[in-house]
């Protein structure tokens, strides 16, 4: 049989219902995707042709592969800021412009490559400490990051504190007709914002702005002044692969980021049948625009949340809208390309101010405060790393901390309860004893993940052995455990050493299949003995309870020959002690 589920799918593309819905909405995030490709490329400190056209190429190839349907791929604030503390990319020389595309194509081949192994779960390593301090400085970073094209004054420093320090400090030295624009373009933003208007406020401001810097005399610097605006798309270039190798850091942190964004967005916005999107098949469709766009001359895209918000906000039905959006783009590069070039650069300052100032989340940033001391710490550090070292390190940075974090948060976690076991198969659980007696059953129960970092919380946590200890059992259960690691197994064969040099036993209850093949390779088992690990059944505690008739039986069995000895010497002083040691097993027995 012939699957046409693909077929019917792009043939629904051309019901007359979504086109009336997805034409509209497709217009409106064209036209105001112009002047804000643009923008982007200006805060990443590229030719900003080069940020339209991965508006222009993003859109269209991220409508034709990603698993979403309304995910619009696009460059994001986050992104740009990555792009402009890459010092390969910059200038106006061939050479600068080829490590640019060449670092939008390795985005995508990463991007493509985690997609392909299915590896979208990784975005959970990220918590929201991390994410708020990297998301609020990136929105800092857009906003300090344009004070140059505000003010027109070329500030110099060593990250984008100092240069804003010295633009405040060297006040005379501003252009004050660009502040004048630039201020405009803000207001008109802010006020139409929340008006019938919309995004296409974006555009009005834009026009305004640029409308008034083009008056004689105001002197105001344009973005003709900067490139020429083709009059038509670019034409394919290849990859620098000599420039691989310094690209190979920042296209990780790119990817990262866009991946990150992307992913908030398939887990927020449904398809058009209400199942949620695959975020591997996110990460695929990432990867594969990123791969179109770096061919075609454009700078690194990922999923815009932004735009997508637009797209769905003014009606969209299917991914006909980003096709259309992307036609849009392509006619205003082709028809008005000499009008584009005298686009105000204060006002694409201004829009990106605005954008800034609207990415802050103060509220997270006050949940996250309040959350603990671990958090708030967490969230301040990535902050102050993503303001003061160039952004692909801190990116990384934050990833690192996200690990820390997370092994830190499971190795505190693990804790370890005594169960009581009774015939009818209840349980109750109380703390483990501090150290082992004599003829007795622990059974133990740990809770939490048991990796690296949690194995040594979990040895802690055992009873210890002293002089007194002597022919006791402890059983450790182990049901729901898939994956031990090589630094537990050395923790449980220690501890049975430990046991046996005492004259006590180590049982394992509850293994799974995978569980025993791990001990059996590691050869762990011929520690423990085979007969002292018992595989998981069925039915919960049964095989607790197995491993704890057997340990009943061999202190039994222990103390017994004890007893006739003590009784062939006339039953001596350890006459009444063994007849207790006895007692004690039976009514182990019992219970």
């Amino acid at each position: 049989m012939i699957n046409l589920r693909p077929v019917r799918g792009w043939l629904s593309w051309f019901s007359l219902r979504t086109w009336k819905k997805d034409v509209p909405a497709g217009l409106v995030l064209g036209i105001e995707s112009v002047p804000d490709g643009l923008a982007q490329g200006l805060l990443a400190g590229v030719n900003p042709v080069f940020g339209l056209y991965g508006y222009v190429f993003g859109t269209i190839f991220g409508a034709l592969a990603t698993s979403s349907a309304f995910m619009t791929i696009q460059a994001t604030g986050a992104m740009s800021v990555v792009v402009s503390d890459v010092t390969q990319v910059h200038g106006n020389s061939e050479d600068a412009h080829r490590a640019l595309f060449t670092l939008t194509l390795l985005t995508g081949l990463i991007m493509l490559g985690l997609g392909i192994a299915r590896l979208g779960w990784i975005v959970r390593w990220v918590p929201n400490a991390v994410l708020t301090g990297f998301v609020n400085a990136v929105a800092v970073n857009i906003v300090l990051g344009q004070l140059d094209n505000l003010t027109g004054y070329d500030s110099s420093g060593a990250n984008r504190l100092l240069k804003a320090l010295d633009s405040v400090i060297h006040l005379p030295g501003w252009s004050w007709p660009d502040v004048a624009v630039g201020v405009l373009t803000m207001i008109i933003i802010v006020a139409t914002g929340r008006t019938r208007i919309g995004a296409l406020g974006m555009v009005l401001a834009i026009v305004v702005g640029s409308a008034v810097a083009a008056v004689p005399g105001m002197k105001v610097h344009q973005l003709q002044d900067i490139t020429d605006v083709p009059a038509g798309l670019p034409a394919p270039v290849l990859p620098d692969l000599g420039a691989v190798p310094a690209l190979i850091v920042p296209a990780v942190a790119l990817a990262f980021v866009g991946l990150v964004q992307g992913a908030a967005i398939s887990r927020s916005v449904p398809n058009p049948d209400g199942s949620y999107p695959d975020p591997s098949g996110d990460f695929r469709g990432q990867g594969i625009a990123n791969i179109a766009t770096g061919l075609l001359q454009g700078m690194p895209v990922g999923g815009s949340m932004s735009a997508t918000a637009i797209i769905t906000n003014s009606g969209a039905r299917s991914r006909i809208a980003q096709l259309v959006a992307g036609v849009t783009m392509i006619i205003v590069i082709v028809t008005l390309s000499g009008l584009v070039g005298y686009v105000a650069m204060p006002a694409l300052a201004g829009l990106l101010i605005v954008v800034g100032v609207q990415t802050l989340k103060p509220h997270q940033v006050l949940m996250v405060w309040r959350t603990g001391a671990v958090q708030a710490s967490v969230m301040a550090a990535t902050f102050i790393l993503t303001l003061v070292i160039p952004l692909q390190y801190a990116v990384l940075a934050g990833i690192a901390i996200s690990i820390i974090l997370h092994v830190a948060q499971q190795s505190n976690r693990v804790a370890v309860r005594r169960w009581s076991i009774t015939d009818d198969g209840a349980i109750e659980e109380t703390e483990p004893p501090a150290t082992l007696g004599v003829d007795e059953v622990v059974v133990l129960r740990p809770y939490g993940s048991l990796f690296f970092a949690s194995a040594g919380t979990f040895e802690d946590a055992l009873p210890g052995i002293d002089p007194a200890s002597h022919n006791s059992v402890v059983i450790i259960t182990l049901r729901g455990k898939e994956d031990l690691g090589s630094t537990f197994i050395n923790v449980i064969t220690r501890y049975a050493t430990r046991l046996a040099d005492a004259g006590c036993l180590l049982k394992i209850s509850g293994t799974s299949e995978s569980v025993r093949r791990q001990l059996v390779s590691t050869r762990a088992i011929s520690t423990l003995g085979p007969a002292n690990v018992y595989a998981m059944t069925s039915t919960l505690t049964e095989s607790t309870m197995a491993a704890k008739h057997d340990a009943a039986e061999w202190i039994n069995g222990n103390i017994e020959p004890a007893a006739e000895e003590s009784a062939e010497h006339g039953g001596g002083p350890g006459w009444f002690h063994d007849a207790v040691r006895w007692g004690k097993v039976h009514l182990l027995r019992r219970h």
